[in-house]
């Protein structure tokens, strides 16, 4: 097994070096943090995590807080994730998906048995229990959402108010009028107050409210099965309507297949634009849907260094980070019909 002597041989660094770069007990610059952790590599050097937490008190583990038992870890979640934890990686730090349910409980156990020396929170609701403990405990921690008050905290989110807005504006400007909104059905659930449901929800009622437009809300069920009957719900509603904003990945194929149903063409009667989405999820249906694609890896890598910074003292502010989705027109959108 190499030693950290040959590492700082290969590296042309002192074992000094090495030991900053292993242990994080002291900033080095990126070069030689690159070479250092390149001459690892190679060497198939591999440090001993117990020692080492034992040693700094800090484990250099980041827990990534996802209420697996309540809610998917669908595409966009998974976007989060890979690009956080390569982030941390590049960084010196693992993440650890930590599977949980939303409660307190499970924060407080994470956190009293020095598992991690901070956490990253996702799948926020308004008034996010984890939070709270978080905040209770002064443990350092990230929310990748947003609660009823952020003001406090640090995070970083879609801004799903803008997002919203550009889709009604991409419709409107297509001379839509009638606009409906699917929504994921949480009610009765532990994620009733999805951040993400309820900010998006909130803005669209106040948008075609200020547009002067007839807006329609509707929730949808599991899967394509629950798009299905999303449609029909909303042609039940609005009988006119001529566009159809979702977020909800899973029943994007189910929503055109009820409109169709309900003697509906896409785009030619009725035009689909899928937010807080990505381009593969549009090329899953027929036609390929218009997008507003969610800032997966943005919002990853910058929680990650958000985070570091404060466990390396380099910042102590509140990150308070907005990023909107990106419009990718395909061929579910259309000019409305006469």
């Amino acid at each position: 097994m190499a030693t950290m002597q040959q590492v700082a041989d290969r590296a042309g660094v002192s074992i000094a070096t090495v030991s900053f770069v292993v242990n994080g007990n002291k900033r080095v610059s990126p070069a030689t943090r690159d070479r250092v952790t390149a001459a690892m590599r190679e060497l198939g050097y591999r440090n001993n995590v117990v020692a080492r937490a034992l040693a700094s008190r800090r484990t250099r583990i980041i827990a990534l807080l996802f209420p697996v038992l309540e809610h998917r870890l669908g595409q966009t979640a998974l976007q989060f994730f890979t690009s956080a934890a390569g982030r941390a990686s590049e960084l010196g730090y693992h993440l650890v998906l930590w599977p949980s349910a939303a409660t307190a409980d499970d924060v407080r156990d994470l956190i009293s048995g020095g598992l991690a020396d901070g956490v990253i929170v996702m799948e926020v609701t308004m008034h996010d229990p984890r939070i709270e403990q978080l905040t209770r405990m002064d443990v350092p921690f990230v929310s990748i959402g947003r609660t009823a008050d952020p003001s406090a905290i640090s995070f970083v989110d879609i801004d799903f108010e803008r997002t919203v807005e550009d889709a009604l504006d991409h419709l409107t400007g297509l001379g839509h009028r009638r606009i409906g909104l699917v929504v994921e059905d949480l009610d009765g659930t532990a994620m009733a107050e999805y951040g993400p449901k309820v900010r998006s929800e909130a803005a669209f009622r106040a948008s075609v409210a200020r547009r002067g437009i007839a807006g329609t809300v509707v929730a949808s069920g599991a899967s394509a099965e629950g798009g299905r009957r999303a449609a029909a719900e909303l042609l039940v509603r609005d009988p006119d309507v001529t566009a159809a904003v979702i977020m909800k990945d899973d029943s994007n194929f189910g929503l055109v297949s009820g409109l169709r149903a309900g003697g509906r063409r896409v785009p030619e009667d009725v035009s689909v634009i899928a937010i807080v989405s990505s381009d593969s999820a549009g090329t899953a249906t027929e036609p390929v849907l218009t997008t507003l694609n969610a800032p997966g890896p943005a919002l990853g890598r910058l929680a990650v260094e958000s985070l570091v910074d404060r466990l390396e003292g380099a910042s102590t502010d509140l990150t308070h980070a907005l990023i909107p989705c990106e419009l990718h027109v395909a061929a579910s959108t259309a000019p409305a019909p006469a």
